[in-house]
């Protein structure tokens, strides 16, 4: 891989702390800028909407531009947004900057994604989507409880300091390593790009990843209730319980980045009943300790590999719209990361139990597997995610 996909991985990494570490940095903000808990809760509905919005949005108006020169300037908004939000004292200004940050994010990680794409060349779009996409598990790892470290010594102002700090090098790093191609004149327009991606594979492709996501932050989400209610561990484990979790994601990321190019079918089919078979598992065991940290290791691999197989799946599908195609899956991975969690807060609104978010997420994965069944019998859009029309050349022959 070029040394320029691991830089933008670098600033993923940057990117998917912000977005994750506010669930560590609540009552601080709440009491520093005297709002409710709530009201700061809001930051994060904010940021989720800003990058399910932003991410094609921002994508088809940045089409046009040079690839550096769009990465740079999305990487230095989403810099500069953490400098004024660690600086501001009005939680009206704090708000916009989790908007402007989410909306340059997006815009970021679409781009990010056409350009490791392009950069690893036709066959090795999975390897580059795993790369990029182990920032955000690095991110889950060491990103989040860094930034809780951080507010606990120094208030949550410093958390966003460090965001910021980790963006600045990743700034001059793809300054020099992103080669400054000019725009291809004969590049997709807008319009021709939005064709390319009216097939009804990437559309399947795109659901398929939103559910797989949902599954994923759905139990996620609830992790820490089910560990400390259910399977009895004190609140001492849950950072090492979160931290095992991302650890499985970042194995299940780069695991799965090596298989999608060459056998992605076997990777979403073995994976997909794997995950839901997990997923039914934990929620008959939780009770267990070692089962439960076990499944817990073993459900963010298969989460992020199956995931991250499906990303690359829609750059191949939409080889003709690349840069919309990172747009729209990202988009699509939002929504999932937005839906998912709800719908576990709706069962245990419910009085279904601790254990029903955990239920909901083998839900949300048989109806990815029903959904992606059904396709591949009735060979909607030629096939449905892995299958050999969609694999890279190495793959058929």
């Amino acid at each position: 891989m070029p040394f320029a996909i691991y830089v933008l991985g670098l600033a993923v990494f940057a990117q998917g702390t912000s977005e994750f570490m506010l669930s560590g940095l609540v009552h601080d903000i709440a009491a520093d800028l005297g709002v409710s808990i709530p009201a700061v809760g809001s930051l994060t509905s904010a940021f989720a909407v800003g990058m399910i919005v932003g991410a094609p949005l921002v994508a088809m108006l940045s089409l046009r531009w040079p690839r550096r020169r769009a990465l740079l300037a999305f990487l230095i908004t989403f810099l500069l947004a953490h400098v004024v939000g660690a600086l501001t004292d009005s939680f009206e200004i704090l708000f916009v900057t989790r908007v402007v940050a989410a909306l340059a994010n997006a815009g970021f990680l679409a781009v990010g994604l056409a350009t490791a794409a392009s950069m690893a060349g036709p066959q090795a779009k999975g390897r580059a989507t795993s790369v990029l996409l182990s920032g955000v598990t690095l991110a889950c790892i060491a990103g989040v409880p860094l930034g809780a470290v951080l507010s606990e010594f120094w208030g949550w102002r410093s958390a966003f300091w460090g965001v910021a700090l980790i963006s600045t090098p990743a700034v001059f790093a793809i300054l020099l390593s992103v080669p400054a191609t000019p725009v291809d004149p004969d590049a997709p327009s807008v319009r021709h790009e939005l064709r390319a991606l009216r097939t009804p594979r990437l559309v399947l492709t795109l659901v398929l990843g939103a559910l797989v996501n949902g599954a994923t932050f759905c139990s996620f989400t609830y992790l820490t209730p089910v560990i400390t209610n259910v399977t009895g561990l004190s609140t001492g484990w849950v950072p090492a319980t979160l931290a095992l979790f991302g650890i499985g994601s970042f194995v299940g990321v780069n695991l799965g980045g090596r298989l999608a190019d060459s056998r992605p079918g076997q990777v979403l089919a073995v994976g997909g009943v794997a995950l839901l078979a997990g997923w039914l598992l934990f929620a008959v065991t939780a009770g267990n300790p070692v089962v439960a940290l076990v499944l817990v290791f073993l459900q963010g691999a298969l989460s992020f590999g199956v995931g991250s197989t499906l990303i690359s799946q829609a750059l191949y599908t939409a080889s003709d719209a690349p840069t919309l195609a990172g747009g729209f899956a990202t988009a699509a991975l939002n929504v999932g990361a937005a839906a998912g969690p709800a719908l576990g807060g709706v069962a245990l609104g419910a009085d279904f139990g601790f254990r029903s978010p955990l239920v909901v997420s083998a839900l949300l994965v048989a109806a990815a597997l029903v959904l992606g069944g059904v396709a591949r019998a009735v060979g909607a859009g030629n096939g449905a995610p892995g299958r050999p029309a969609e694999r890279p050349l190495e793959a058929r022959s």
